[in-house]
């Protein structure tokens, strides 16, 4: 029951997680999109001369104009809409998330004896820290000397930010690297809307009420912070989806895997961002951004590939002898029916044995060899990336992997 009452919680936490993280990200595509597409007003001599520029839009059968002051307008309205609770409710979700699956279950989920023989409660402690230092460390890089200097402290983000993708892939699984690598991404996102966006709004605001001229500098220091989660978005929206393929973090170097997609996210990002500029303000190199982010996609799928060796060869490595693969097709499928009743039917049953699993992995039970036989791809791809079991919780060895890989091969053998 504990189980299945844990199962509903991931379920509508991610749920809301998903619904709050659209909520952002359309809020923050749509601003970005606005500041580029603003222009001088039509008729200047009835426009506010505080006025940056203004937009003209139709949707749903009606339309907008949305105006844009340099500072602040003169008086403040009534009412004044916000854009934080959209940030909070993602990463209160999200944290929610980690917590149940990563932190609570890190023997599973997040610690690989292979990678780092760390501790419970220390790999609990290392991705806490994680969140934390990573926050700490960009903060600090944007609030030093580089902060007048902005392709210098881009430069040194992103190899701040590779940094700590080669650290996590080097400290926990594949899986649980790439889910804390998208966790501190969003952190550093929401940090930025806590600690520098939302007070600089709210200073604005507050110089306004007092009757202040208001400062422009927390303006545009939030609207430096904010243009960095902009290109930050597909990046973690590549990792929340990453855990359902193996093959990118399980990859024997899934660090150059992460690294690669997340600077194909930003190219592609800085390409959408660049094709909102006016017309007159586009050149040949706008197109720049997006052919990098092509290739550098492309160059992943080729690294991975069958023919190019890609994820083939963490098994390569794996001992092979007599004794753990024996000759003849019966008497290795005999051996590998008895490896999957061992190491994987305790989670893909019908009724999983091992404990904190309600349900079989995405539904599937290896009860049978016929069952296996049914989705000989995926296990092989699970196998080689080293994803499955989880965390290794049933003690396959890689003799066990071999022979298990090696029936596959003849299986599937044309």
């Amino acid at each position: 029951m504990t189980t299945y009452l844990l199962d509903w919680a991931g379920l509508l936490i991610r749920w809301l997680h998903l619904v709050a993280g659209i909520a952002w990200i359309g809020a923050s595509f749509y601003f970005v999109w606005l500041d580029n597409h603003l222009r001088p007003p039509a008729d200047p001599s009835l426009a506010d001369p505080g006025i940056a520029g203004e937009l003209w839009a139709v949707h749903g059968g009606g339309f907008y104009r949305s105006q844009k002051y340099r500072v602040a307008p003169a008086v403040l309205p009534a009412t004044l809409h916000w854009f934080y609770w959209e940030a909070y409710t993602t990463w209160l979700s999200g944290f929610a998330l980690l917590s149940l699956l990563y932190l609570f279950r890190a023997e599973a989920y997040l610690i690989d004896p292979e990678v780092l023989p760390l501790t419970k409660p220390a790999a609990v402690a290392i991705a806490l820290a994680a969140l934390v230092a990573t926050w700490l460390v960009y903060d600090g890089l944007c609030r030093s000397p580089l902060q007048r200097r902005p392709a210098a402290l881009l430069t040194v983000l992103a190899l701040a930010i590779a940094g700590l993708a080669w650290g996590l892939c080097h400290l926990f699984s594949g899986r649980g690297a790439f889910m804390l690598f998208g966790s501190s991404l969003g952190t550093l996102m929401v940090a930025n809307v806590l600690f520098v966006i939302i007070p600089g709004q709210r200073e604005l605001v507050h110089a306004k009420q007092a009757g202040r001229e208001p400062d422009a500098a927390p303006g545009l220091r939030g609207k430096q912070r904010s243009v960095h989660n902009t290109y930050f978005t597909l990046p973690v929206v590549f990792v929340m989806i990453s855990n359902h393929y193996a093959m990118t973090y399980g990859a024997r170097h899934n660090w150059l895997v992460l690294i690669a997609m997340s600077v194909a996210g930003a190219c592609i990002r800085a390409w959408f961002v660049a094709r909102h500029r006016p017309a007159s303000a586009r050149r040949l190199a706008t197109a720049a951004p997006a052919v990098v982010g092509g290739l550098t996609v492309v160059a992943v799928i080729v690294a991975l590939s069958p023919w190019a060796g890609g994820n083939a060869a963490r098994s390569a490595a794996l001992p092979v002898t007599a004794a753990a693969v024996p000759t003849g097709a019966a008497p290795l499928r005999a051996q590998v029916e008895h490896i999957i009743a061992e190491r994987c039917v305790p989670c893909h049953a019908a009724n999983p044995t091992e404990p904190g699993f309600n349900a079989p992995p995405n539904g599937l039970m290896f009860e049978t060899m016929d069952e296996v036989a049914a989705h000989l791809s995926q296990v092989q791809e699970q196998l080689t990336a080293h994803a499955m079991p989880l965390g290794n919780l049933t003690h396959m060895t890689d003799a066990e992997r071999t022979a298990v890989l090696t029936w596959i091969s003849h299986e599937v053998r044309p």
